[in-house]
């Protein structure tokens, strides 16, 4: 690491649109590294609780010239968040300190070792990282402004690390809102189900190397100050790959779940500090596992769960959750007895296919669900209510398109909320398999719905993932609704013999309308949604065809010789394949009809003739 000082690195203060700022503030960790933080505080002297965050991102750089795709569509379809702010403080996936200090907060802005102003060797997530995290909680509630409480709140990447710091237990960590924040780094991150997902490795190219420290002259410019956000002091090129971990090869040098991948993801025993997660549907496949995971799993007595849709970082700006999230601090770190303890533990904003709605509950999963068996007739290529008794299967390309089994139309409007899992025997002509689940919605005529999601336009209702080699499951920690993988070891396939696969299907909500059906698409390869390009965003390196950035399509990953075969699907007297859906009635008192499928699970959802197009049958 490159040791020389930044002369170019100055800490001042100023007070300006009512606020006291410490700009570039030194945080000594205990190995000498210095990193940098920003300050925003009230005018006023006094102690005030602390709203902090940690990231890679550049605390200098601001959301609208980091990611201006993102900015510009929020900014025109949510003027809320743009309303009453100068919105030169905005920066990416952290809170905007003109919202926040009015409220008496103090706002601390920390780049991460490696980033930014911050100087040292960049290692994400790593056991270093939320060391150094954990010891600006402790630097902040030691401060003469500070109250000696401090709340942690961002999106992403400040939100995944609020899970590993809270597993280290600051003495003085008092709320923690994880809004879209991953918790399982190799089942939410790397591997999904046990196949590579090139995601973060396109990531740290695209978000990380482009602000790291030393880039000096060559990186962006504070809108604020005028001053470069990746320091002053210009480092070569191969000073620079020095100073970071080679990330895509370190995922790849750790295909099982192993001490690299534990040491980077939460210890769920350990986190008892109070916490709002809020995670969003249309997340897949990185962020709402550990959202609802965290919920389930946390040891903390004091937890809520909200469950959100569109884009990833909206809400988190909207008025919509912002209030949200200062209810949660005000009560946590002012003391303020303002009813957030009525707060319901669970609150979704349902979707629909044109909108959604809230709802208050008292648990996650919903205690009411009627979990139901949608048995796959490989003959006919139909979800049914009841085992067809017959011995079928069918094969498609093990790389290719899948099939997809379809439901009758649903006659009465049909809520499906929750997690949902896959029971699937399965054969290959080759020691492997990837399977791609994809769980979809299509209108009568035959037209898919997707949706809104996270990154991508087009999202499918819910996506699952799982390598046959992958499929050991840890019977610990698995239920009949959330398949556990151990991921510790590989058990290959025997080329022409049937393995049974339990498969997990991240968690969901839709409301399907009366006439249009269920389906579940097996394929060996990525979602493409068939309309087209969803376009780009500045951020990414890929068009949006479904599944934004998260793809697998490593060749090394998944070599021809075995991940490109043929793939079979069987069904006979003993090995019934089947989708388990969370089928929830309405609320006690609620005037919405239910879907006879729902409450006595009687409707035939079965036969159903034509293909959706885009659909390939047997």
């Amino acid at each position: 690491m490159d040791t020389r000082s930044d002369a170019a690195i100055v800490s001042r203060s100023e007070t300006r649109d009512g606020m006291r700022i410490d700009w570039n503030v030194p945080i000594t960790m205990d190995d000498g590294v210095v990193l940098r933080a920003d300050v925003f505080g009230p005018v006023k002297p006094g102690r005030y609780p602390v709203i902090m965050s940690y990231g890679p991102y550049a605390k200098g750089l601001a959301f609208q010239d980091g990611y201006p795709s993102a900015w510009t569509r929020m900014a025109e379809q949510h003027p809320d968040v743009t309303a009453g702010s100068s919105n030169l403080y905005q920066s990416w996936e952290v809170v905007d300190p003109e919202k926040w200090v009015p409220h008496d907060y103090v706002c601390v802005r920390v780049d991460s070792r490696g980033c930014g102003c911050s100087e040292g060797v960049v290692d994400p997530w790593s056991p270093r990282e939320a060391r150094d995290f954990h010891d600006c909680i402790e630097w902040a509630a030691a401060q003469d402004w500070s109250n000696g409480k401090v709340g942690l709140n961002g999106i992403s990447y400040y939100g995944t690390n609020q899970w590993q710091v809270a597993g280290l237990q600051p003495p003085h960590l008092a709320a923690m809102c994880i809004w879209e924040g991953f918790a399982d780094f190799y089942r939410d991150l790397c591997y999904h189900g046990g196949i590579l997902c090139t995601f973060a490795k396109n990531w740290y190219d695209m978000q990380v190397k482009t602000v790291q420290y030393g880039l000096g002259e060559r990186g962006a410019r504070s809108r604020v100050t005028g001053e470069p956000v990746c320091g002053g002091k210009a480092l070569s090129e191969e000073e620079l790959a020095g100073n970071r971990r080679d990330f895509g090869g370190d995922i790849a040098a750790h295909p099982l779940d192993d001490d690299w991948h534990k040491g980077r993801s939460a210890a769920w025993d350990k986190v008892t500090v109070p916490f709002l997660s809020a995670a969003n549907w249309g997340g897949q496949p990185l962020h709402p596992r550990g959202n609802f995971e965290g919920f389930m799993r946390a040891a903390s007595p004091d937890k809520w769960l909200e469950v959100h849709g569109i884009e990833h970082w909206t809400h988190f700006y909207t008025d919509y959750g912002r209030e949200l999230q200062l209810k949660f601090f005000d009560h946590f770190l002012h003391g303020k007895d303002n009813g957030w303890r009525e707060q319901p533990r669970v609150f979704l904003q349902v979707r629909h296919v044109d909108r959604f709605e809230p709802r208050a509950e008292a648990e996650w999963p919903l205690a009411r669900t009627q979990w139901t068996r949608l048995h796959l007739d490989p003959a006919t290529l139909t979800l049914g209510r009841e085992p067809s008794g017959r011995e079928a299967r069918t094969s498609f390309a093990a790389a290719g398109d899948g099939v997809t089994f379809l439901s009758a139309p649903f006659p009465h409007e049909t809520e499906i909320t929750g997690p949902m899992a896959a029971k699937l025997f399965v054969s290959s002509t080759t020691t492997d398999a990837d399977l791609f689940l994809v769980v979809r919605v299509f209108s009568p005529d035959m037209k898919e719905v997707t949706f809104q999601g996270a990154i991508d336009p087009h999202a499918p209702v819910a996506q699952g993932w799982l390598r046959a080699s992958h499929r050991k499951l840890d019977r610990t920690l698995s239920t009949p609704w959330r398949p556990y993988h151990a991921h510790d070891e590989e058990q290959p396939l025997v080329p022409g013999e049937i393995a049974e696969l339990d498969v997990e299907i991240w968690p969901t909500s839709i409301v399907v309308p009366a006439g249009y059906r269920l389906g579940l698409t097996v394929r060996g390869k990525d979602y493409v949604w068939p309309g087209g390009s969803g376009g780009k965003l500045s951020n990414f390196k890929n068009e949006l065809t479904g599944c934004g950035p998260f793809l697998h399509d490593d060749p090394d990953d998944r070599p021809a010789d075995v991940f490109g075969g043929t793939t079979t699907l069987h069904a006979t007297a003993t090995r019934q394949s089947w989708l388990l859906v969370p089928f929830v009635p309405a609320p006690a008192g609620e005037a919405r009809r239910v879907e006879p499928a729902v409450t006595g699970v009687t409707s035939p959802v079965q036969g159903v003739s034509g293909r959706p197009s885009g659909v390939k049958g047997r």
